[in-house]
C-alpha cells in the first residue's frame, strides 16, 4: 500500500493511505532511501512511503519512494549528523518575531540558505506585531526592505487577526507548507487559527528568560479545510548548517548571487579579495549591509572543505 507520513515519533510513524485512512506504521529494520542522505531520521514527515498491513489499523513501511525535495538541518543531538525536518513540501514558511521573544536574524538567514539549496520558496512572516513598542518599528521596517530587497515575500502579522490569517489562508492554499520558527514565535496559535477547532497546546514566554517554551513534541502534517497542508516543527533555538563549503555560500544569498560575476576573482569569497563586486555594492549602499555582515559571519563559521 502506499501513503504519506504525517507524523513520525522516531519508534512510529503515522500514516494517511490512499484511501484517506490513518494507521500507525513502525519501521522495521534498515532501508535503502533512493536519494542517499545519511540522517539521524530515516523516514520524515511528508515522505511518501511504502507498507505491509499487519492488521487493520497497523503495519511495517518496506519502502520510501524518492523525494522531491527536503530541508535538513544539523542535529541538535550530535553535530556530525544530518537530520531532514520535512520533506516533498511546496513552500517554506519562516515565523520570527522581534519581540516576545526576539529572532535572531542569524536564524532566519541560515533556514533561507538551506531552502536556497533545495530551491524552496520561502516566505518570512513576522508574527506578534500587536505587541511592538515604537522602539520596534524601526527593526520591522529595516527586516521588510531587507528581505524584500533579496526577493523574499515578508509579512507583518498579528496571529489573532482574522485579516492576517485570511490573507495566510490564500497564501496556503493548495500547496503543501513547512513552518520554522522559534519555539514562543506562535507557530501553534497560527495553525490553530488556521484549523479551527485543532486546539493545539500553546504556552506563554518564560519571564526568566525571555524565550518560548516548547509545546510541539513532534513534527505534525495537518490538512488544511481550504484545501493544502502545513508541517509543524518542535520549536528550535538555532538551526545548523549541512552540507555547505565556502566557496558555495554566497550563491545562496539571491541578492549577492547576481552581483558575484562582477568579482575579479571567480573563487572570490567577498572577504578580503580585492576589485570585489560585493563589497562594491556595500560601499555604493546597494546591498544590505546587515546582510552581508550575516554573510560573513556564517562564513567563517563554516568548516574548511578539503
Amino acid at each position: 500500500m502506499l501513503g504519506t507520513v504525517y507524523k513520525s515519533t522516531g519508534s512510529w510513524y503515522l500514516i494517511r493511505d490512499e484511501e484517506n485512512n490513518f494507521r500507525n506504521i513502525r519501521l522495521r529494520g534498515k532501508l535503502k532511501i533512493e536519494d542517499g542522505v545519511s540522517s539521524t531520521n530515516p523516514i520524515a514527515v511528508g515522505d511518501r512511503v511504502k507498507f505491509t498491513l499487519e492488521d487493520q489499523e497497523s503495519g511495517v513501511i518496506t519502502e520510501v519512494l524518492p523525494r522531491d525535495n527536503y530541508i535538513i538541518r544539523e542535529s541538535p543531538h550530535n553535530r556530525n549528523q544530518r537530520h531532514v525536518v520535512a520533506a516533498n513540501i511546496d513552500r517554506l514558511l519562516i515565523i520570527g518575531t522581534i519581540t516576545s521573544p526576539r529572532t535572531s536574524q542569524g536564524f532566519i538567514d541560515r533556514i533561507l540558505i538551506t531552502a536556497e539549496m533545495y530551491h524552496i520558496p520561502t516566505l518570512v512572516l513576522i508574527n506578534k506585531i500587536d505587541l511592538l513598542q515604537a522602539k520596534h518599528e524601526k527593526q520591522l521596517q529595516d527586516w521588510k526592505k531587507m528581505y524584500e530587497a533579496a526577493g523574499y515575500a515578508v509579512y507583518p502579522v498579528s496571529a489573532l487577526s482574522v485579516i492576517d490569517i485570511e490573507q495566510l489562508k490564500k497564501e496556503l492554499q493548495g500547496k503543501t507548507t513547512l513552518l520554522m520558527g522559534h519555539s514562543g514565535s506562535g507557530k501553534s496559535t497560527i495553525i490553530n487559527q488556521l484549523i479551527p477547532g485543532l486546539k493545539i497546546r500553546t504556552a506563554d514566554i518564560s519571564r526568566s528568560s525571555g524565550k518560548g517554551q516548547h509545546t510541539t513534541t513532534f513534527a505534525t502534517m495537518y490538512d488544511l479545510p481550504d484545501g493544502g497542508r502545513i508541517i509543524d516543527t518542535p520549536g528550535m533555538k538555532e538551526f545548523g548548517l549541512m552540507d555547505i563549503e565556502k566557496s558555495e555560500l554566497a550563491h545562496y544569498f539571491p541578492e549577492i548571487r547576481t552581483l558575484i560575476s562582477g568579482c575579479r576573482f571567480h573563487n572570490c569569497l567577498h572577504a578580503d579579495e580585492p576589485d570585489c563586486a560585493v563589497k562594491q555594492a556595500i560601499e555604493d549602499g546597494k546591498l544590505s549591509m546587515d546582510r552581508y555582515l550575516s554573510y560573513r559571519m556564517i562564513l567563517d563559521s563554516l568548516a574548511e572543505k578539503w
